[in-house]
């Protein structure tokens, strides 16, 4: 803990200011940027003018991954059960087809376009349709990836997740009603098409709680997705060299073991046996660690990182974000005119 506590208090102390500076009025007024977004711009600044010290990056990365994925575990008290049926078939069907539908066009592009080696091509196409980093990161042993492969695609779909979570939002403030979306059809556009869980969230609250929740429940059911996808290329690039009988584990497999978290909160909330006001305060908390998150999604987040990717890789990852962005909307209106 000892370690930890210098980069979390700074991290907490992004987050309460962000948290004052979006209740200020000149700030409702003309932006209305949620403590979230603006956690995250001051986590940037911060970040790339002052060099962080190296006694608080322990911290720094412990409020991106272990605070994050506490705080989307009880996210589950935001839902129930009855708003999974309510995003239903919808969400799984516009998940599923962006899912295989991108990974696909990622390798492609990656590959044919670009002439990128394979193990980028799959590591750019991986990070794209399901979490970012995080399935690059999972994806980078599978197919036995260098770790310059790994930053590279991490770098890209960082890069692009990043101008989703600020687009998304103006998109649909200026032309939700042109698309005929409603805060759940951007939830479910938001939650399939933008790359981390992290900036789906932000994205989705952005917008409303409602936009929020049913954000965070199509993108994890897109993150339930990561371990049989990365099954199936396993035993896909085991039978293309003819290594039957070897690749991966099982076991070796990282599951997200948060969305079973989170799946078991909503369940507890559909319950009702934890009374309302209760849940009040645990939302309100929650919030705040998300915005904690945010402020170290920032700092992590370094400018000049854009610097030493190649440009190939980059030219690949912007066609698959442009994939992502109108497949997406064309997907969520056929399969809404459908089962709408």
């Amino acid at each position: 803990m000892a370690k930890v506590l210098p980069g979390l208090f700074l991290s907490v102390a992004i987050a309460v200011t962000a948290t004052l500076l979006s209740s200020l009025s000149i700030v409702k007024e003309t932006v209305n940027f949620s403590p979230l977004i603006i956690a995250i711009i001051l986590g940037v600044i911060i970040g790339n003018v002052w060099k962080i010290p190296e006694p608080l990056k322990p911290g720094i990365v412990f409020s991106l991954k272990k605070v994050l994925r506490i705080a989307i575990v009880f996210l589950g008290f935001r839902l129930t059960f009855q708003n999974v049926i309510d995003v239903g078939i919808e969400g799984l069907i516009v998940d599923t087809v962006m899912l295989v539908s991108t990974f696909l066009f990622g390798v492609w592009v990656s590959r044919k376009l670009f002439g990128l080696e394979p193990q980028m091509s799959y590591l750019i196409a991986s990070g794209s349709s399901i979490c970012g980093a995080s399935a690059v990161l999972a994806a980078a042993p599978v197919v036995r990836a260098e770790m310059h492969h790994a930053a590279m695609a991490v770098a890209t779909v960082t890069i692009f997740g990043t101008i989703a979570m600020f687009v998304y939002p103006l998109v649909y403030q200026f032309f939700g009603d042109i698309l005929g979306f409603d805060d759940v059809l951007y939830g479910i556009w938001t939650g399939a098409t933008v790359h981390e869980v992290a900036q789906v969230v932000a994205a989705g609250f952005a917008v409303s709680e409602t936009a929020g929740n049913t954000a965070t429940i199509s993108k994890l059911t897109r993150v339930m997705m990561l371990a049989p996808l990365l099954i199936v290329l396993s035993f896909y690039l085991a039978r293309k060299h003819s290594i039957h009988g070897a690749g991966v584990s099982l076991r070796d497999i990282p599951i997200p073991y948060f969305v079973f978290g989170f799946i078991a909160m909503v369940g507890v909330n559909s319950t009702g046996v934890v009374p309302q006001q209760a849940v009040n305060y645990i939302n309100l908390i929650d919030g705040f660690m998300l915005t904690v998150a945010m402020s170290a999604m920032g700092l992590e987040t370094n400018v000049n990182k854009i610097k030493g990717v190649g440009m190939k890789p980059i030219y690949s990852a912007l066609l698959v974000f442009i994939f992502l962005f109108f497949v997406g909307i064309i997907s969520l209106k056929i399969v809404h005119a459908v089962f709408g």
